[in-house]
């Protein structure tokens, strides 16, 4: 039988935040284990970093371009073709997702044969002026007021989806969500058919705020003295607007306890998400699995944490775009070199290319993705030089072009551009756009950015040089004509 592929999301997760990368605070001893067992990439990349972008390269092994989402709205249908689960479940494979999907409408299934739902809090799904149907769509609440009574609620905790400000979770440990991720993911690996492999997508909501971790993890971080955010030469040090005073704000001079705190509450999150998938690798190991699973852990995105006194994503800076990205295969199906450490290029597009090479299920021709398994053995023959990422983000709405060893920044409303040496400066502490040693270097980044925007509907360039002002979108038009597939 065909291996069984699990794929474990999280939500909003830096791609530095692995103790065995030497961050100097967080603790993530099963996933060090994964990495020292495994392959791990260092320069990994969300492109549009934001959940429903990220997602639909996820899920479809789609670039920007093709899956037309460039910048965050809900609402707009999914109807891609073809998706990993839709593969997988063509293939023979029993597919299942516990957790967060984040796709329209809400309990599309993507091609799995089941899923259930946590999406967190969604704004679009939570409006009483919408339907009852929609706003009746997640199986985590469901079983929460199962278990407390009707009135309990997403927002009990008083704390912001978004929001910067943390606490712990008020209820008991086993009822937090990233518990209940895990024990339906456990669920179904009683209830699933036997005599199909499976693949089985994980996907957490954290350590997407709110910020609550369950009250032990945070008295893990609580009074430790944490390293501080990063500070770029650049970042803005005033605040006149009082922009940092606001919740859930995007940029702003934040009270140093305040963010401190949410630093603590945001790396309990992560600790407590690992043990959980401790949990879940044991019940593997229980029911006879884990030597046939092979195991891949990403994130949708990263979080900025306060660095450059920039919060939350949608931003170009490494705290944002970069997201972690093993792979483990405990029963050696692959052959990888244990402690594996890769630093090429890769990309979420490249999950669904990836799992489906490794089960030897056919790529669909859709999919712009690459299978990283050359990379896991050193064939880097014909790997990418660069990523194009992008986010519309109103007057902040930006373009980058990443490559391994540099980063160079459009802002599309503004034309303020940004370079950054990544091999010598990984924390983007000095923009070096104005350095007269680096102009040719700049100048070739800019003509990738303008090849990969030629023929684009915003008209950000003429195939020559950038264009400044042009209104950004959040969707191509191409996927809000297109009908929905059969």
């Amino acid at each position: 039988m065909k291996p069984n592929i699990l794929l474990i999301c999280v939500d909003q997760m830096r791609g530095d935040c692995l103790g065995i990368l030497g961050h100097p605070d967080v603790e993530t001893p099963n996933l060090d284990t994964m990495v020292r067992n495994g392959a791990v990439f260092t320069r990994a990349y969300s492109a549009t970093p934001t959940c429903v972008p990220a997602r639909a390269a996820l899920m479809t092994g789609l670039t920007q371009r093709s899956h037309g989402r460039v910048g965050y709205e809900d609402c707009v249908p999914w109807n891609y073709k073809h998706t990993i689960a839709s593969a997988f479940a063509n293939a023979g494979y029993h597919t299942k997702c516990v957790g967060k999907m984040h796709v329209y409408p809400h309990r599309s299934l993507c091609g799995f044969h089941d899923v259930e739902l946590h999406d967190g809090y969604l704004h679009c799904n939570r409006r009483f002026d919408i339907s009852q149907k929609d706003r009746q769509s997640d199986d985590y609440l469901d079983w929460l007021r199962e278990k407390l009574g009707p009135g309990a609620d997403l927002i009990d905790s008083g704390l912001d989806c978004n929001s910067w400000v943390a606490r712990p979770w008020i209820y008991d440990e086993t009822l937090h969500p990233t518990n209940w991720v895990v024990t339906r993911s456990i669920e179904f690996l009683k209830r699933k058919d036997p005599t199909k492999p499976f693949f089985l997508m994980t996907s957490f909501v954290r350590p997407h705020s709110p910020l609550d971790p369950p009250q032990v993890y945070f008295d893990m971080y609580k009074d430790r003295e944490l390293a501080e955010p990063f500070m770029g030469d650049w970042a803005e040090r005033e605040d006149p607007e009082k922009n940092g005073r606001v919740v859930d704000c995007y940029y702003g001079i934040i009270d140093r306890r305040a963010i401190m705190r949410a630093r603590a509450a945001y790396y309990a999150l992560i600790t407590h998400i690992d043990h959980q998938i401790g949990r879940l690798l044991q019940a593997l190991w229980e029911y006879g699995e884990l030597d046939n699973t092979i195991i891949l852990f990403t994130s949708d995105h990263g979080d900025l944490l306060g660095d450059h006194n920039l919060t939350r994503k949608s931003f170009p800076y490494e705290g944002s775009v970069s997201i972690p990205f093993i792979i483990y295969d405990p029963g050696d199906h692959l052959g990888i070199k244990k402690n594996t450490v890769i630093d090429k290029l890769v990309e979420l597009r490249d999950v669904m290319p990836t799992f489906l090479d490794f089960a030897g299920v056919p790529i669909p021709e859709t999919v712009e993705g690459q299978s990283v398994r050359p990379l896991l053995y050193g064939d880097e023959k014909g790997w990418r030089e660069y990523i194009h990422g992008e986010h519309q983000f109103d007057e902040y709405s930006n373009q980058f072009i990443v490559t391994e060893k540099d980063k160079y920044i459009w802002y599309s409303q503004t034309g303020r551009e940004q370079y950054f040496d990544l091999e010598n400066d990984p924390h983007e502490l000095k923009d070096l756009i104005n350095d007269e040693g680096r102009k040719d270097r700049i100048e070739y980044l800019r003509s990738f950015l303008i090849k990969e925007l030629t023929g684009r509907e915003e008209g950000f360039t003429d195939g020559e040089r950038l264009i400044v002002g042009r209104k950004p979108i959040n969707c191509l038009s191409h996927i809000r004509q297109e009908k929905n597939q059969p």
